[in-house]
């Protein structure tokens, strides 16, 4: 399934919408400002909270925290050192570890699993708004592969020195 990502760029806060490929909002992710520490809610078109993303503090490197219910369900680190492209690492909670690597533009990146692809993220830029595609492959993982998804493009655009990052 195809989802895809729109940054909402005149908005007073930062925020973006997560959708179906047939334009069917399902996630609202909001950036939370006021805080020591970067943090991201995923919010369902109900208004109830699903997962949350909390960029860790004093780390050398990016390193977010996937919570969902209170609880650390994820953590994803950017590799210090990665010759061609970005590559993050993916520490799941009931012990998957998941890789994502990406091309030398920092446009396309596969989410795997010991060699199996779950998702791939393809980042587009369109006309006025920022916007990229997730195809999930296994729709049981879909919030999870979709919350990857965010991380990564936040750590790539934050990595860039740019201030007006997607999120």
């Amino acid at each position: 399934m195809r989802y895809l990502v729109r940054d909402r760029m005149f908005a007073f806060h930062e925020e973006a919408w997560i959708e179906t490929e047939h334009r069917e909002k399902l996630y609202r992710v909001n950036r939370k400002f006021l805080r020591l520490r970067r943090t991201f809610a995923l919010v369902d078109t109900r208004g109830e909270h699903v997962a949350s993303i909390v960029r860790k503090a004093f780390t050398v490197h990016h390193t977010l925290l996937i919570k969902q219910d209170g609880t650390v369900t994820a953590k994803i680190s950017k590799k210090m050192f990665a010759l061609f492209g970005d590559r993050f690492k993916v520490r799941l909670a009931d012990g998957r570890r998941l890789r994502i690597a990406g091309n030398l533009w920092d446009r396309e990146f596969d989410i795997q699993h010991e060699g199996t692809t779950l998702a791939h993220i393809s980042r587009r830029w369109f006309t006025i708004r920022d916007a990229y595609a997730v195809d999930v492959l296994y729709p049981q993982d879909a919030l999870l592969l979709l919350v990857l998804a965010v991380c990564v493009d936040h750590v790539v655009e934050d990595a860039k020195g740019d201030q007006l990052t997607n999120l």
